[in-house]
Protein backbone atom coordinates (compact mmCIF):
# COMPACT_ATOMS: atom_id res chain seq x y z
CA UNK A 1 0.00 0.00 0.00
CA UNK A 2 2.74 2.46 1.47
CA UNK A 3 5.78 1.12 -0.82
CA UNK A 4 7.57 4.11 -1.59
CA UNK A 5 7.77 7.18 1.57
CA UNK A 6 6.87 10.06 0.37
CA UNK A 7 8.82 13.40 2.10
CA UNK A 8 6.34 16.35 1.60
CA UNK A 9 8.29 19.56 1.90
CA UNK A 10 6.82 22.25 3.66
CA UNK A 11 9.34 24.83 3.41
CA UNK A 12 10.65 25.84 -0.39
CA UNK A 13 14.54 24.82 -1.31
CA UNK A 14 13.59 27.11 -4.95
CA UNK A 15 11.56 29.84 -5.53
CA UNK A 16 10.57 31.85 -8.67
CA UNK A 17 9.52 35.26 -8.33
CA UNK A 18 8.34 38.24 -11.29
CA UNK A 19 7.87 41.60 -11.39
CA UNK A 20 6.04 42.53 -13.95
CA UNK A 21 5.03 46.42 -14.87
CA UNK A 22 3.98 47.44 -18.60
CA UNK A 23 3.73 51.48 -17.48
CA UNK A 24 7.31 51.99 -16.28
CA UNK A 25 8.74 49.14 -18.76
CA UNK A 26 9.81 46.61 -16.26
CA UNK A 27 10.00 43.15 -16.70
CA UNK A 28 12.19 41.88 -13.99
CA UNK A 29 12.70 37.99 -11.91
CA UNK A 30 14.73 36.82 -8.81
CA UNK A 31 15.23 33.51 -8.58
CA UNK A 32 17.03 31.48 -4.64
CA UNK A 33 17.48 28.02 -4.46
CA UNK A 34 19.64 26.21 -1.73
CA UNK A 35 22.23 24.45 -2.68
CA UNK A 36 24.58 21.96 -0.27
CA UNK A 37 27.86 22.69 0.16
CA UNK A 38 31.39 20.70 0.63
CA UNK A 39 31.27 21.42 3.72
CA UNK A 40 28.10 20.36 5.50
CA UNK A 41 26.48 23.41 5.16
CA UNK A 42 23.96 25.04 2.86
CA UNK A 43 24.11 27.94 0.56
CA UNK A 44 21.59 30.23 -0.47
CA UNK A 45 21.42 30.95 -4.29
CA UNK A 46 19.95 34.65 -5.44
CA UNK A 47 20.10 35.19 -9.04
CA UNK A 48 17.81 38.62 -10.45
CA UNK A 49 18.11 41.08 -13.10
CA UNK A 50 15.70 42.12 -16.09
CA UNK A 51 13.62 39.10 -17.81
CA UNK A 52 15.12 37.33 -21.26
CA UNK A 53 19.06 38.98 -19.50
CA UNK A 54 21.53 36.81 -17.89
CA UNK A 55 21.47 38.97 -14.64
CA UNK A 56 23.79 38.75 -11.58
CA UNK A 57 24.13 35.99 -9.04
CA UNK A 58 25.04 35.86 -5.34
CA UNK A 59 26.10 33.03 -3.15
CA UNK A 60 25.39 33.40 0.56
CA UNK A 61 26.67 30.60 2.71
CA UNK A 62 25.03 29.46 5.67
CA UNK A 63 25.99 27.05 8.69
CA UNK A 64 23.04 24.77 8.00
CA UNK A 65 20.06 24.15 5.85
CA UNK A 66 17.48 25.84 8.64
CA UNK A 67 19.12 28.75 8.44
CA UNK A 68 19.13 28.85 4.62
CA UNK A 69 15.52 28.60 4.74
CA UNK A 70 14.78 30.55 7.04
CA UNK A 71 16.87 33.73 4.91
CA UNK A 72 15.06 32.70 1.94
CA UNK A 73 11.86 32.82 3.44
CA UNK A 74 12.58 36.44 4.82
CA UNK A 75 14.02 37.35 1.74
CA UNK A 76 10.87 36.31 0.00
CA UNK A 77 8.61 38.43 2.09
CA UNK A 78 10.69 41.51 1.50
CA UNK A 79 10.44 41.03 -2.24
CA UNK A 80 6.27 40.41 -2.11
CA UNK A 81 6.09 43.77 -0.21
CA UNK A 82 8.35 45.34 -3.05
CA UNK A 83 5.71 43.54 -5.85
CA UNK A 84 7.29 40.60 -6.79
CA UNK A 85 4.74 37.45 -7.12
Amino acid sequence: MFDSVTQLEIFPTELQMRRIDPACNMRRFYRMSIQPDLFGGASLVREWGRIGARGQMMIEPHPDEGRAVTALMKLAAMKKRRGYA
